[in-house]
């Protein structure tokens, strides 16, 4: 047992099956969930690998800083784009508002029942707007309180006895994992639930999402044998995919009624990854744009610009075009973990950067319906003052 990684198959059950919470357990779980923010950490996030003085416009309307300070953001961006000109950077936290530079902004979860699902908007608004959020910001702290009880219905749907067909659909879909293997996965699931009902209070809410579960079993690679870990990785996945599909949307506000709100305080509004949800470009909302490419939504962002093209040239918008945009989609917090813990494209995300602008087959369709980066930047800072 001492000479190979340790394996449910390999070692005695009772090393693995007691179901009792240890000191070393619960030191894990405080690890995982605790916020330090170092001089270390705030060097490495402030002064990055690759810089581009060449860029004179950043556009950065789609980021979640997540815990990191918003200061240590804007080092970081002064460093990677030192000689741009144009600059429209605006936070959007997942369900919460965030001010920086001017300007707020929150991604926004809610429901479109009239294609019957969860779709997400970009809120972006000026800062002298605050003082009349106060509905649209108790609207997204009830959406991330909905949110995050997702983890609950993962965390059951990886643990629970009357969820072992779910499991074994997962299974089948995602890695062949053997009995043993399948039970040590159930078990650590129900310690991990136990030490959120029993820990988490004392942690800060945002880090108590479904991310949480792939970090726990992740972080198991220093004891148990990490090929073995790699294969679990994709079946929670999978299951987390499907709690994902049987997600009531119900509970989430209407697409139309945070539109609505967003409008009465002058917000503007960007329809992010639309690929995901695509019925949404067939429902004429009172919206400013679409974001055609992102790092999870980039199969047909040339097709995307040309349907926006579309609404305008056929009239649809009776006032204002809609506009254009990319977003990079960073979570900063990815940055943050050590090197070998980090999923390596999520951590080759970097705020205001969007390849999509110089590769080459994009670029044509770009020119040829006269999109310009700094034009949009100017355009939408003007529809939010």
């Amino acid at each position: 047992m001492n000479d190979q990684p340790w394996h449910p198959s390999r070692v005695p059950p009772s090393q693995w099956m007691d179901t009792e919470l240890t000191p070393e357990e619960e030191r894990r779980f405080d690890s995982l969930v605790a916020i330090e923010l170092d001089e270390a950490l705030e060097r490495r996030l402030t002064h990055p690998a690759l810089s581009y003085p060449s860029e004179a416009a950043v556009l950065a309307v789609h980021w979640h800083p997540e815990f990191v300070p918003l200061a240590w953001v804007t080092r970081r961006l002064e460093a990677m784009f030192p000689n741009a000109t144009e600059r429209l950077i605006i936070p959007t936290q997942h369900n919460h508002i965030l001010t920086l530079d001017g300007y707020c902004g929150l991604e926004l979860d809610c429901h479109s029942r009239e294609f019957g699902l969860k779709v997400q908007l970009l809120i972006h608004f000026a800062e002298h707007r605050m003082p009349r959020a106060q509905t649209l910001e108790a609207m997204a702290e009830y959406t991330f309180r909905y949110r995050a009880s997702q983890l609950y219905d993962f965390l059951h749907a990886l643990s629970s006895p009357d969820k072992a067909g779910l499991r074994g659909d997962a299974a089948r879909e995602s890695a062949a994992l053997d009995n043993d293997e399948m039970e040590f996965v159930r078990i650590q699931s129900w310690k991990l639930s136990r030490l959120v009902e029993a820990r988490g209070p004392g942690a800060d809410p945002m880090m108590l999402r479904n991310k949480l579960v792939m970090d726990w079993f992740a972080s198991l690679t220093d004891r148990w044998d990490p090929a073995f870990i790699q294969r679990v990785l994709p079946f929670l996945r999978a299951v987390k995919l499907k709690v994902k599909q049987a997600f009531s949307p119900e509970y989430f506000f209407l697409t139309q009624e945070v539109i609505e709100e967003a409008r009465s305080i002058g917000a503007g509004i960007i329809v992010p990854h639309p690929e995901q949800f695509w019925p949404i470009l067939l429902a004429d909302y009172d919206i400013d744009g679409y974001e055609v490419w992102n790092p999870q939504s980039q199969a047909y962002t040339n097709f995307l610009m040309g349907a926006v093209q579309n609404i305008n040239r056929t009239g649809r918008r009776r006032t204002r075009p809609l506009l254009t945009l990319m977003g990079d989609d960073c979570h900063l917090s990815e940055k943050c973990k050590p090197s070998h813990a980090q999923d390596p494209e999520k951590a080759a995300r970097e705020v205001g950067l969007q390849p999509a602008w110089d590769d080459l087959g994009i670029k044509k369709t770009l020119a040829m319906y006269n999109i310009r980066k700094t034009e949009i930047i100017s355009e939408y800072r003007q529809r939010l003052t």
